[in-house]
């Protein structure tokens, strides 16, 4: 079931924008670079990657097919595509210049296999570029798995519980180095998103992290857990209008050396 909406998640494209224009400025350009954008979304900023860079190919992979149905609608500039696919079926032998992802990685589970495979479809010399929202420990993205856990949703989800397979800065940078990308750049980066009101976190919510909720309930039993995050979330935010939603990412860039063998 594709409960992605790409009108809820393009809610706060401005807000997505910031870490994205980031973790390109780690990036360092070539001549006629291969290039792939893992969970790209609507593509919006995948057509920005192959424009800034003057790539020769570029595609963006997705596992949502409505997300991508936006990503094609205004016709695709030469060397740009986009594929249904998942990270985790992602594979290429020595295949690209540069593996980028923005806020993709944290729906995929065993980032240490996840990084070795990457590094393998990289040519030598190739950079692997991600950004990944850290976020688990703060309520917003909490509350969730407490709900599920409790009645009357507990039976709905079946036992089922979300993976959480974030690891902190350091881990990155060590797995990073084992795998073999030379003096990988690891920056934990609080951006301080500026939205309406408390309430808007409930909509920011509703264009990511609920969507792995929503498709294991029926929309009557999502529509009741939507209205019980809000009833206890709201209440544990501060009224402040408009309202700072400091957001936790990690940043990580490396380039695969010539020679690089894992450690």
């Amino acid at each position: 079931m594709d409960t992605w909406n790409p009108d809820q998640y393009a809610k706060f494209q401005r807000e997505r924008e910031q870490p994205f224009a980031d973790l390109l400025a780690l990036i360092e350009p070539a001549p006629a670079m291969r290039v792939a954008d893992l969970g790209c979304g609507t593509g919006h900023l995948t057509r920005r990657l192959h424009e800034m860079l003057h790539s020769t190919e570029t595609v963006g992979i997705d596992r949502s097919e409505r997300m991508l149905e936006v990503a094609r609608r205004d016709g695709l500039p030469p060397g740009l595509r986009f594929d249904v696919g998942t990270i985790e079926s992602f594979a290429g032998e020595a295949a690209y210049d540069l593996i980028f992802s923005n806020a993709a990685f944290h729906w995929v589970e065993d980032h240490e296999a996840l990084v070795r495979r990457l590094h393998a479809a990289l040519r030598p010399g190739g950079q692997l570029a991600f950004q990944i929202p850290a976020m688990h420990h703060a309520i917003s993205h909490a509350l969730p798995d407490e709900l599920a856990s409790e009645p009357p949703f507990r039976e709905a989800f079946g036992g089922w519980t979300r993976p959480q397979p974030v690891l902190e800065p350091e881990a990155y940078a060590r797995l990073l180095f084992r795998a073999g990308f030379s003096e990988p750049k690891v920056r934990l980066v609080i951006y301080p998103h500026v939205l309406e009101s408390r309430e808007a976190v409930v909509e920011w919510m509703k264009g990511t992290l609920l969507t792995e909720y929503e498709k294991r309930l029926t929309p009557a039993q999502y529509a009741d857990f939507v209205a019980a995050f809000r009833e206890r979330l709201l209440p544990r935010l501060d009224a402040d209008r408009p309202f700072l939603f400091p957001f936790r990412r990690i940043l990580c860039w490396g380039r695969k050396t010539e020679s690089s063998k894992l450690r």
